[in-house]
């Protein structure tokens, strides 16, 4: 009993960050949510394992995005299978400026800067997460907020050239 607690906790402290980060990663609630359930799940079957990790978190964040990769590759087989039968509706993006600039990374670099900055995990638990060395997950939010400056930059200069 003492260990589901422990589980229970632990689970309470850190499933709504971990959906929010696969949210931004992925951009799709639902399957955010499934992959995040089903690394939680495998969590809780292998507690006694996991809880004695160096970063029980950062395991839960790797299964959650494999997941999470697996069911976008599954829902894009699904939505190129059903564009050849249904017309795709014209879905609106939703708004926001700066998840805007995040969204237009590469994923690697979309999911370093979205653990970082909203998950709020350290390079060596984003290593974990990602599978990946910590220096690797450095260069990458490094390669992340370069390309971001340029974008806004990039988006100043054109609006002032515009302003003249």
């Amino acid at each position: 009993m003492e260990h589901v607690a422990e589980f229970e906790q632990w689970y309470r402290t850190h499933h709504a960050c971990v959906v929010t980060s696969l949210l931004l990663v992925g951009g799709n609630l639902d399957l955010a949510v499934d992959a995040v359930d089903e690394a939680f799940t495998r969590a809780f079957a292998r507690w006694d394992r996991v809880r004695k990790m160096d970063s029980p978190t950062g395991w839960t964040y790797r299964v959650a995005l494999n997941a999470l990769r697996r069911a976008q590759r599954r829902a894009a087989l699904e939505r190129r299978l059903l564009a050849r039968q249904v017309p795709a509706p014209d879905v609106p993006a939703p708004a926001s400026g700066a998840w805007d600039l995040v969204r237009s990374l590469p994923v690697r670099q979309r999911t370093a800067v979205v653990l970082r900055y909203v998950a709020d995990m350290t390079e060596s638990d984003i290593a974990e997460a990602m599978g990946i060395t910590r220096g690797t997950v450095s260069s990458t939010l490094a390669d992340a907020r370069r390309r971001m400056a340029e974008s806004v930059a990039s988006e100043t200069d054109e609006l002032e050239s515009n302003d003249v």
